[in-house]
């Protein structure tokens, strides 16, 4: 019954509109789980069907398809003393860390978690051997509810689906989860209060069930570790002090896996 109704949600979704790609991560099918891991230079190519991500720093990652097409996410204007420039950016009002408001102009595509206007972000980007799209969510204000201020931001690339947070502060309810769909990666805030506190992040993670989960947004090593150590239950841990990895679709875990990346603005070295 769980299927038909995320079958009819998926069909119901406006991203199946004729000048939309649609998404296979929202589809029923399941990755297998082979062998693991990869680390190379932002510079090198990325192998074929692998995704590289870049831990750059706070929210921010770099995320690289095999042709060379590259997103940052929650862009702050910086990412290192480089010459280079991302294929596309997202970002989110949470916080001045997770955004800016002068991206570099020649960025071909600058994706606002927010709508400027006051309505609802919608982004469906395809990009050939990338499609970024996203779910809006809340932000808490002083105040009150900033109703669909930030956005989970979800790229497909390699035949995976890779999702970033972002500066979540909330559990997703039932129709976001099923926007969200599959989710092989999942780059998730570890703070322990500034996003979701760390009782519901975990809740959410066991939900969706991600095959690797890197850690993000985290201030003091005791939060990070009060993370790993609520999950080492059912997820195995790896910490090499790397900053990137590479994945792909066939070489997902087969047991669930935290992969603590290293935060390094981009280097040539590295």
């Amino acid at each position: 019954m769980f299927r038909w109704i995320l079958v009819l949600l998926f069909l119901a979704s406006p991203a199946l509109s004729e000048d939309r790609r649609p998404s296979h991560c929202i589809a029923l099918a399941q990755a297998p789980g082979l062998e693991y891991l990869h680390k190379a230079s932002f510079r090198d190519p990325v192998e074929r069907h692998h995704v590289r991500i870049s831990y750059i720093a706070h929210a921010s990652f770099l995320i690289q398809s095999d042709d060379g097409t590259s997103a940052i996410t929650d862009f702050t204007g910086f990412f290192g003393n480089v010459d280079f420039l991302p294929d596309a950016v997202t970002m989110n009002h949470a916080h001045d860390t997770h955004w800016t408001a002068f991206p570099d102009p020649a960025i071909p595509h600058v994706l606002r978690g927010w709508d400027e206007l006051g309505g609802i972000a919608d982004h469906h980007l395809d990009l050939g051997t990338m499609l970024i799209r996203n779910v809006p969510t809340d932000i808490r204000r002083f105040d009150g509810v900033e109703e669909n201020g930030n956005s989970i931001f979800v790229f497909e690339v390699g035949g995976l689906c890779v999702a970033h947070l972002g500066h979540l502060h909330h559990e997703p309810n039932a129709a976001q989860y099923a926007a969200l769909g599959r989710m092989d990666v999942v780059m998730a805030a570890v703070d322990g209060g500034m996003s979701l506190d760390t009782p519901t992040m975990m809740r959410v993670l066991r939900k969706v069930k991600a095959r690797i989960v890197i850690p993000m947004h985290w201030f003091e090593g005791w939060t990070l570790n009060a993370f790993l150590t609520g999950m080492s239950d059912t997820y195995d841990v790896i910490n090499t002090g790397e900053s990137a990895l590479e994945v792909s679709l066939r070489s997902l875990p087969a047991r669930p896996t935290i992969h603590v990346l290293a935060p390094r603005y981009l280097r040539e070295d590295r």
